[in-house]
């Protein structure tokens, strides 16, 4: 029986498994982001992670243990000269999965296993951060003041205005002749 046995079989052998591990873990180091099943994804991001804190590192023996898992100089060498500097002050997870939905063929759910772009991250955090707060509009008590004025009608609201001519000094000023007009009705 298999009680308290940690990760997964994926249905392969343990040979089979760590070279399929190896060659995910190496195609995520070297592209950034792959397509993979959520199973998969889940079983590997933990061994990219080590590779990547072993990158970290940066020293004779961490690049030794890096190739004996991941079984190619040309990864190693951009683990350790681009990908691990990128995560130099970062404390930990550097992957992530994105579910994308069912593969069309045998409708298996597929993810995105895809490093953090820390660059990314600290720019949307600072663009949060430098944001002006969003200006909330606060209800408007009515006052006397306000309860005094005559509404509005909705039709001369929507007409727009049109210039009015200008005055003689014998004619009423404009403002009063609509108030006058506003009595009368």
């Amino acid at each position: 029986m298999r009680h308290a046995r940690t990760g997964k079989k994926l249905g392969r052998d343990a040979a089979h498994r760590r070279a399929l591990y190896a060659n995910l873990a190496g195609a995520l180091i070297e592209h950034g982001r792959i397509r993979t099943t959520v199973t998969k994804a889940k079983a590997v991001k933990p061994l990219a992670e080590q590779m990547i804190t072993l990158g970290r590192r940066g020293d004779l023996h961490a690049r030794r243990q890096a190739t004996a898992v991941l079984r190619s100089r040309d990864v190693v060498h951009k683990l350790f000269a681009e990908v691990a500097p990128r995560f130099k002050d970062r404390p930990g997870g550097y992957a992530r999965i994105v579910r994308i939905g069912p593969r069309a063929g045998d409708a298996a759910e597929m993810a995105y296993l895809e490093l953090v772009d820390e660059e990314y991250v600290a720019s949307q955090r600072e663009e949060r951060a430098t944001a002006a707060p969003a200006v909330v509009d606060e209800p408007v008590e009515e006052t006397d003041d306000d309860a005094a004025e005559e509404p509005v009608d909705e039709a001369e609201a929507e007409e727009p205005e049109a210039e009015e001519p200008e005055a003689d000094e014998d004619d009423e000023p404009a403002a009063e002749v609509d108030q006058a007009e506003d009595e009368d009705k």
